[in-house]
C-alpha cells in the first residue's frame, strides 16, 4: 500500500475539505440516526465496525496540500480510534476538526488536546443522556483550560432553553441545525436551502474518504457506492479528484442534471448547512 508516490499537490486545485474516516464504529444509539435505517433497508452493504489501517492515514496525509481543512469523521465517532494521536499528527499542516458525541472526552483529552483545531460535539433533542453528556463537557472544558481545540456545540433540533441556557455558560460557539429525517440527508423538516450559484456547494470541493479507502465525493449515505470515485488504497488522490466520474458529476450539477444522477438526484443537502 506504499507504492503511491507523493502526489503533485497542485493537482487538488479546488479541494477545500477531506472527511477522514478513520472508524465508522460508533458508542451511541441516537434515535434518529439515520444509520439504523439504512443498516435495515440495505442488509450487508453498510458495515459500521471498521478502523481504517494506520498506514492508509498516512499515506492519505503525504499526499493532501496545507491549509485545507480534514474531519476525522464520517459515520463513526473518531474518539473509537485507538490510534488517534498518531493518525492526528499526520496532519500538522492541515486545519483538524471532527464531530462527536463527547463520551469519551475527558477519557481520551491526552490524545486530543492541543492535537485538533476545533472539536464539534453533537447534541440533538429529546437525548435521554444530555446531562451526563453535559457533564463530560465541562469536565473536558476544565481539563484543555486555554489549549487547543476550540469547542463547538451543534445543537440539533429543538433543544429547549434549559439546555440552551448551560451551553451559553460554558462560552463555547454554538451552531444551530434543523434536525433532519432518519434517512441519511433526505426529508428535512425545513424546505431545502439551494445556492445562489445553483448546484451543490460539497461536490465542487469535498472528498469523504471510508474506512475501507473508498474516495467519494459526497459524505451522505450511498449504500449503493454510487458516488465513489476511487481507492485512497490503489491510486494517487490527485488521479481520483481529477477521474472522468467526477468530472462528469460536476458538469451535471452545473448545467441542472443533478436530478439525473443516481446519488444527487434525491437529495435534499446541497452543501448548505442550515440553521
Amino acid at each position: 500500500m506504499n507504492s503511491i508516490p507523493p502526489a503533485d499537490k497542485s493537482r487538488l486545485n479546488g479541494l477545500t475539505t477531506v472527511n477522514l474516516e478513520l472508524t465508522n464504529r460508533c458508542n451511541k444509539r441516537c434515535w434518529m440516526c439515520g444509520r439504523r435505517k439504512i443498516e435495515a433497508d440495505n442488509p450487508g452493504k453498510m458495515v459500521f465496525d471498521l478502523d481504517m489501517a494506520l498506514s492508509l492515514v498516512e499515506k492519505i496525509a503525504r499526499q493532501l496540500p496545507p491549509d485545507i481543512v480534514v474531519q476525522f469523521h464520517n459515520n463513526g465517532d473518531p474518539l473509537l480510534y485507538a490510534e488517534l494521536p498518531k493518525a492526528l499528527d499526520y496532519f500538522k499542516k492541515q486545519v483538524r476538526c471532527f464531530d462527536t458525541n463527547g463520551k469519551l472526552l475527558v477519557q481520551r483529552a491526552g490524545d486530543i488536546i492541543g492535537r485538533l483545531d476545533t472539536v464539534t460535539v453533537s447534541t440533538f433533542e429529546r437525548d435521554e443522556e444530555w446531562e451526563d453528556q453535559f457533564k463530560i463537557l465541562r469536565e473536558f472544558l476544565k481539563l484543555k483550560g486555554a489549549a487547543s481545540p476550540r469547542i463547538v456545540i451543534r445543537c440539533l433540533g429543538e433543544i429547549g432553553e434549559e439546555r440552551l441556557s448551560l451551553y451559553r455558560q460554558t462560552g463555547c460557539l454554538m451552531v444551530p441545525r434543523v434536525l433532519h429525517s432518519p434517512d441519511g440527508s433526505f426529508g428535512y423538516t425545513k424546505r431545502t436551502v439551494i445556492p445562489e450559484v445553483g448546484f451543490c456547494i460539497e461536490i465542487m470541493n469535498h472528498m469523504a474518504i471510508n474506512t475501507e479507502g473508498d474516495v467519494s465525493f459526497c459524505v451522505r449515505f450511498d449504500p449503493e457506492r454510487d458516488g465513489v470515485i476511487g481507492n485512497a488504497g490503489r491510486e494517487a488522490l490527485a488521479d481520483i479528484w481529477n477521474s472522468p466520474k467526477r468530472r462528469e458529476y460536476v458538469r451535471a450539477h452545473i448545467e441542472g442534471r443533478r436530478d439525473t444522477l443516481k446519488l444527487c438526484g434525491k437529495c435534499h443537502y446541497w452543501g448548505v448547512p442550515r440553521g
